[in-house]
């Protein structure tokens, strides 16, 4: 099948991928439910070798730098108790943890968590985690630029291989908070 955004060797439908996602991501694509039938959901195999966001659109397509979203996983701390959530945003702007995020968890600090914190909360490999498949009591904070998209290049939970997802399924993952202003 062609992907829709990018230049692709090899782009399937996730429910047909489920060997290459880690163990929550397969869960994830495997009970989905929503208003984005999970067939919509494309798994593209990638070579961890380009990684790098400049030598990636470079090999794939230089309109994913305008499509592509960061995951990542940020730590709301109160009165000594920590909370984990997810951030979504374009990889074209960066998180603001310390304005929407502190505020939208109720926290007196934020932060990015800890690589081994994000990796084992997750069960994801480190600079492949997705919104896809984290934990259910997790909030999942996206910018509205992400929503609005048609389809968003995503992390796969692994280094290799990505997702693309349309841009509305962002809004119906479990936790999910869309904000304006997330990404700056």
């Amino acid at each position: 099948m062609d992907a829709p955004i990018g230049h692709f060797d090899n782009a399937r439908p996730a429910p047909d991928c489920l060997a290459e996602l880690t163990a929550p991501v397969a869960d994830a694509v495997r009970h989905w439910s929503g208003g984005v039938p999970a067939d919509q959901i494309v798994y593209v195999d990638t070579d961890p070798r380009w990684a790098d966001t400049a030598v990636f659109v470079e090999h794939y397509g230089r309109e994913l730098l305008e499509r592509s979203a960061n995951c990542v996983v940020v730590a709301g701390k109160r009165g000594g108790e920590s909370t984990l959530a997810a951030c979504v945003v374009l990889s074209t702007t960066r998180v603001d943890v310390n304005g929407v995020v502190r505020r939208q968890l109720g926290a007196r600090k934020a932060s990015f968590a800890a690589m081994d914190t994000a990796v084992g909360e997750t069960g994801m490999e480190y600079g492949g985690i997705t919104p896809v498949g984290l934990p259910a009591a997790w909030p999942v904070l996206v910018d509205s630029a992400v929503v609005d998209l048609p389809y968003v290049l995503v992390g796969s939970g692994r280094r290799r291989g990505k997702l693309l997802v349309p841009g509305k399924a962002f809004a119906e993952l479990p936790g999910a908070v869309v904000l304006e202003g997330l990404g700056v």
